[in-house]
């Protein structure tokens, strides 16, 4: 691996929203380059969130100013874009409830006036949430649909799972998401339904429900939680998912679909139990299957690992930067440029300022 370029790409700084998060990067019919994430927020959590959009004109050299695409009147989080069918795009997000951010904001500390502030800022405007009688009727896993490649959205619409780099695009022009069923974040999962469960869109783009993949069990009788999937297809039709896992570990585990995702394997585990993620997949030209996910031992960073033959087997824990400060990192997604080279997008906190970076690379 050389690293040919690292920089800070989206940030918002001398602004109280200057938390950026939780990136995907994609290219788009014409040949641009997109990248949607959370941003213009105040901290990790907060009501705040927006899912915006930045594109990038030259192969990463410049990314335009990021502008809203899915806005509710909740904390937009985790942002997937993907370019499928006929020139079309899909934009993806998740919220949280009202009492969710309650929840939240009422365990902010009040070590400074400014933090003080802001908690009270945060306060007012869930407030202002509680007063309106529809500020939760796009709760939910939300997605938006592009049909001039990108460029522009359509209505905001609520899809039954959630995952950070959103959908995968088939080699047929369809759609696969392959997420984790929704369910806010104060509703803890109930019942044996699984986690993560595998959709289709349809002719009239609504999801359909194909199939569903094992939870792991954690050997106390009860199950790890898995969740922030994400899938790529390989020539031939295989699905590969790999799927984070966490609940006394955090760690990535793999699934296969080798049946247009009706049917998925057992998972494995690929990595040691604190070993790191969310992944994010991408089939490189070479042929080489690159899976980058974020590490949250010391020393932080951003990690890959790849594979040869298809998913079979892989060679792990490969450094792509250590040079972090802290464990509030990661979710990194790539994308392959015209030359062969990588560019991998990922979310970092530096000195309390939540910024994404790219760094472009070659195997």
């Amino acid at each position: 691996m050389r690293i040919i370029d690292k920089r800070v790409i989206l940030s918002n700084p001398d602004s109280l929203f200057n938390y950026f998060g939780w990136p995907t990067v994609a290219r788009l019919p014409d040949g641009t380059l997109a990248l949607a994430c959370s941003g213009f927020r105040m901290r990790h959590v907060c009501p705040f969130g927006k899912g915006v959009i930045s594109y990038s004109f030259n192969e990463g050299k410049s990314w335009t100013r990021p502008a809203p695409v899915i806005d509710t009147p909740l904390d937009d989080r985790d942002s997937g874009i993907a370019a499928f069918g006929k020139n079309r795009a899909i934009f993806t997000s998740f919220n949280n409830s009202v009492a969710a951010q309650t929840n939240w904001m009422q365990k902010l500390g009040e070590d400074t006036p400014l933090s003080r502030a802001s908690k009270a800022f945060t306060a007012a405007y869930i407030d202002l949430l509680r007063a309106l009688p529809d500020s939760e009727r796009l709760l939910g896993s939300t997605y938006k649909l592009s049909s001039d490649g990108g460029y522009t959205f359509g209505e905001t619409r609520l899809a039954p799972v959630t995952a950070p780099h959103g959908p995968t695009p088939l080699e047929d022009g369809g759609l696969l998401y392959v997420g984790r069923r929704f369910t806010p974040a104060d509703s803890p999962q109930q019942g044996e339904e699984s986690y993560l469960q595998c959709w289709k869109l349809n002719e009239k783009d609504e999801f359909e429900y194909l199939s569903s993949i094992d939870d792991i069990p954690n050997g106390e009788g009860g199950r790890y939680l898995s969740c922030e999937p994400h899938a790529v297809q390989l020539p031939g039709g295989r699905i590969v998912v790999h799927i984070r896992v966490q609940g006394g570990c955090f760690t990535t585990y793999q699934s296969v679909s080798d049946d247009g995702g009706r049917t998925f394997s057992k998972p494995v585990k690929l990595l040691a139990d604190f070993g790191g993620a969310p992944a994010h997949l991408i089939l490189h030209s070479s042929g080489t299957l690159v899976s980058v996910y974020g590490y949250r031992e010391a020393p932080y960073g951003i990690r890959y690992m790849t594979s040869t033959d298809g998913g079979e087997s892989w060679k792990t824990d490969l450094i792509l930067d250590d040079s972090a400060d802290s464990a509030d990192l990661g979710y990194p997604a790539s994308v392959e440029l015209n030359d062969g080279r990588l560019l991998t997008v990922y979310y970092q906190n530096v000195g309390g300022e939540s910024v994404i970076f790219q760094i472009i690379w070659e195997l």
